[in-house]
């Protein structure tokens, strides 16, 4: 049984190449680890956003629970609704809307399939349902998001929303009314973008650091890019009342970064778990290298799992 307010810290997602050698051993590099076994051993959930691009095979769902759970029992994910229930096919160059978005019974099929391999293990924390900035609160939207959390009623549901129309007391209460989690975000504020809220609308407070990268958010050639930011202490500060208030309120709260470049998601995390624990918290050697700065705050747990003190 959870602990109450209990609070997962950890990241968006797991297989990038950059973080090879920066968070990565050569073990995890080489496939002799995988990637969710090695990261299970610093955070107690991963949130998989491969599911908005793709739809989870069963039986890498089964795997993962397995890889995670041999390291840390407690651990779970959360996941990403796939993109054709939230985002228009074309959402490149036009707006996403209920006109737009362009779902099918064979994705339901899918997503469901690949879901149920989480939840049958016990392992689905969340259901992350999450849509760009240009979907904007109409009573269009509106109908298709109460649809849509109704398709996927059997799982606890997050819905996370960037436009800054849906920040109001009526949105906050049809969430509360529906049983569904408000996903509070940190992003650049550019144009009418959501900025930082603190809501609890369900008992899963949801929490999600995207950086600030203003220059390369919109403008950058690479997508990922636009995550290459490292949250400064005083930033995390804010965000540590922030999370205390939600998990205050909520069952369990989840805080995932999302500034996955060069595996600055992983920093932060960490800074995050020592900030709110006030405990030196448990940190791969590789990236203690790379970032020095955490070894203040850090036991470093080599790739056998021993601890050591860098020089």
């Amino acid at each position: 049984m959870e602990n109450p307010s209990q609070i997962r810290i950890g990241t968006a997602g797991w297989s990038y190449k950059d973080w090879d050698g920066v968070l990565y051993p050569p073990e995890v590099s080489r496939k002799k680890i995988h990637p969710v076994e090695f990261l299970a051993r610093f955070f107690d959930v991963i949130e998989i956003n491969t599911s908005f691009y793709g739809h989870i095979r069963p039986e890498l769902g089964r795997l993962w629970c397995r890889k995670a759970a041999a390291v840390n029992p407690n651990f779970v994910f959360t996941a990403k609704l796939h993109r054709s229930f939230t985002h228009s096919p074309l959402a490149v160059m036009e707006p996403t809307s209920a006109a737009s978005i362009r779902q099918n019974d064979e994705d339901e099929k899918l997503a469901r399939e690949g879901l149920e391999s989480l939840a049958s293990e016990g392992k689905l924390g969340a259901l992350l349902i999450q849509f760009p900035v240009s979907f904007k609160n109409t009573s269009l939207n509106r109908e298709y998001l109460e649809q849509l959390l109704r398709q996927f009623i059997e799982y606890p549901r997050v819905v996370e929303v960037r436009h800054e129309s849906w920040d109001n007391p009526e949105t906050i209460a049809e969430f509360m009314r529906q049983n569904v989690g408000f996903c509070n975000i940190d992003q650049p504020l550019l144009g009418r973008s959501l900025a930082p809220t603190e809501h609890v609308t369900s008992g899963v407070g949801y929490v999600r650091l995207h950086g600030r990268n203003y220059d390369q958010w919109f403008d950058s050639d690479n997508r990922d890019d636009r995550y290459n930011y490292l949250y400064k202490p005083a930033e995390l500060e804010k965000w540590k009342a922030k999370i205390e208030i939600i998990a205050h309120k909520a069952k369990t709260t989840y805080v995932i970064a999302n500034n996955h470049f060069q595996a600055k998601a992983a920093v932060n995390a960490l800074e995050l778990k020592h900030l709110l624990s006030g405990k030196k918290v448990a940190a791969p050697e590789t990236l203690v290298r790379q970032y020095p700065e955490l070894r203040k705050i850090s036991e470093i747990e080599d790739s056998a799992g021993n601890y050591s003190l860098l020089a």
